[in-house]
């Protein structure tokens, strides 16, 4: 009798414990619940998608021939490396909000198709990177090619970083090209290949359009991954990307200052312009070095922030993105 009693009594002490327990745990969500106002949702499963691609698509007013299977398979690559690549394609998008106002400017002006604003973003992300090659700034210029159409580059002032006199020498490529072929997805393909060695492939294949030609890799992916980058850019919501306006990188207003004439110490120019040393080179990255000698007498056009847009709530409601 003793020893039931005593199995009685464990498993009423277990019982009394499990229900404290459980009284604990219900009081806590209580808790949380009052302190947050909300109830969390259950969160849902992961879930990675196939992408669905356009009827139709085009590339500078030229259309793409997506009823190929081998042209529907390599966009469908690129698309879908673009669209997962989450953390690279969600600053893409907020880059281009800055410099895309200046760069489709100048396109239009030398009567270049809006979408060559693309490149940009395939050739060098919208930053100033250099490739093993040499390849610097935005439209990834080479010193020869830079020097070829006016860009000067010295040890002082390199005009590859420059946005505006970059995409102006680009432009005179693509004019160049679009006489020889009168075709802008085979000069967008020049762009990346060289001209010469489009050349070579069209002499060897007989062919001259860019979706019939066999390309180097590099190439063959080229053109697939702008119009990636355009489907996104145009419509990020539709392939999962939500960006509040007011977290895009908009252009910051500046003013311009000219100069004729040497800079011993652009560190103190920068301060009597009440900015710093680092301001000033964001904003000029094509300046090299902390002093310009300029012995030429040329003259240059050096942008500063305007007074109280560091701050990027300035920047935001300058553009009505409040």
């Amino acid at each position: 009798m003793i020893k039931n009693k005593t199995k009685i009594s464990l498993f009423q002490y277990l019982a009394t414990i499990l229900a404290l327990l459980l009284l604990f745990i219900l009081i806590q969500s209580f808790t949380a619940k009052e302190k947050t106002g909300t109830t969390l949702p259950e969160p849902e499963p992961y879930s990675i998608q196939s992408l669905s691609l356009p009827e139709e698509l085009s590339f500078a007013g030229e259309k793409v021939p997506l009823e190929w299977f081998d042209v529907r398979e390599g966009l469908d690559r690129e698309l879908t490396v673009n669209t997962y690549w989450h953390s690279q394609t969600i600053l893409l998008i907020k880059r281009a909000r800055r410099y895309f106002p200046a760069i489709e400017k100048i396109l239009r002006e030398h009567g270049i198709p809006d979408d060559f604003k693309y490149l940009t973003l395939a050739e060098s992300d919208l930053t100033h990177v250099v490739s093993p090659a040499g390849a610097t700034g935005f439209w990834q210029l080479l010193e020869g090619t830079a020097s070829d159409y006016g860009l000067e580059v010295t040890n002082e002032v390199d005009e590859r970083y420059h946005v505006e006199k970059a995409t102006m020498a680009a432009c005179k490529f693509f004019k160049e090209s679009y006489d020889i072929y009168e075709n802008w997805t085979m000069v967008a393909a020049t762009y990346n290949a060289g001209r010469r060695g489009i050349k070579r492939q069209v002499d060897r294949q007989n062919e001259n359009y860019y979706y019939d030609l066999l390309l180097n890799d590099e190439t063959a992916r080229y053109i697939y991954r702008i119009l990636a980058i355009k489907l996104i850019q145009n419509n990020p919501e539709k392939y999962g990307f939500h960006i509040d306006t007011a977290d895009l990188y908009y252009p910051v207003p500046v003013k311009e200052v000219v100069i004729d004439s040497e800079i011993k110490d652009f560190a103190a120019f920068a301060g009597e312009h009440g900015i710093n040393y680092k301001l000033l080179k964001i904003f000029n990255p094509w300046l090299r070095e902390n002093y310009l000698t300029n012995r030429q007498g040329k003259e240059y056009i050096i942008k500063i922030p305007e007074e109280g847009y560091r701050d990027y709530r300035n920047i935001i409601k300058y553009h009505g993105k409040e």
